[in-house]
């Protein structure tokens, strides 16, 4: 567990200063069940923040419970009831509209289409897009492969390059989808 000294010290849960100084003498849980309150090793932040997690939520442990399934019920009617709308398809100036949006120095996704491409893409193209969108609203079918995406990672500021917890994983999906949906 690191400390994220963007926080302020007074607002970071779990950070204890040093007596002496002020300073901040290590990245430690304050645990209110461990003999002085503090968790200095893995296991035992780890046990202090599932304790304190564990009091924060607490599931219901009878679901039959006349309340609960009384409300569940309501909810379900309620949304049966409800009649459905007519899905909002797009048009080729909504999708020319959100190509134009798109920044050129970002990378590609998957794919491998720069945003560069997109903005020069001819109407007929843009024309395919806007069938493509549209079938996908009416047949509550995404594409699997619009569903991936290529996982890079960036080492963060002044960061230890031999550590793993040193980098930020960074998710690039398909651009065209980034102001679509």
């Amino acid at each position: 567990m690191e400390c994220d000294t963007r926080i302020p010290r007074f607002r970071r849960p779990g950070v204890v200063e040093d007596d002496q100084t002020g300073e901040e003498s290590s990245c430690s849980v304050f645990s209110p069940g461990h003999p002085g309150g503090i968790a200095l090793s893995d296991s035992e932040k780890a046990e202090a923040i599932a304790d304190n997690l564990d009091t924060q939520f607490q599931p219901v442990t009878d679901p039959s419970v006349p309340a609960v399934t009384e409300k569940v019920n309501v909810a379900l009617r309620s949304y049966f009831m409800t009649p459905a709308s007519e899905p909002k398809l797009t048009n080729p100036e909504e999708v020319q509209e959100a190509i134009r949006g798109l920044k050129v120095n970002k990378a590609p996704g998957p794919d491998g289409i720069p945003n560069r491409a997109l903005k020069h893409l001819p109407q007929r193209a843009v024309s395919l897009l806007v069938q493509v969108f549209n079938a996908i609203i009416l047949t509550h079918h995404f594409p699997t492969v619009w569903k991936h995406a290529r996982v890079i990672s960036i080492l963060k500021p002044g960061k230890d390059p031999a550590l793993p917890l040193s980098y930020q994983p960074i998710r690039l999906l398909v651009n065209y989808l980034k102001r679509s949906y």
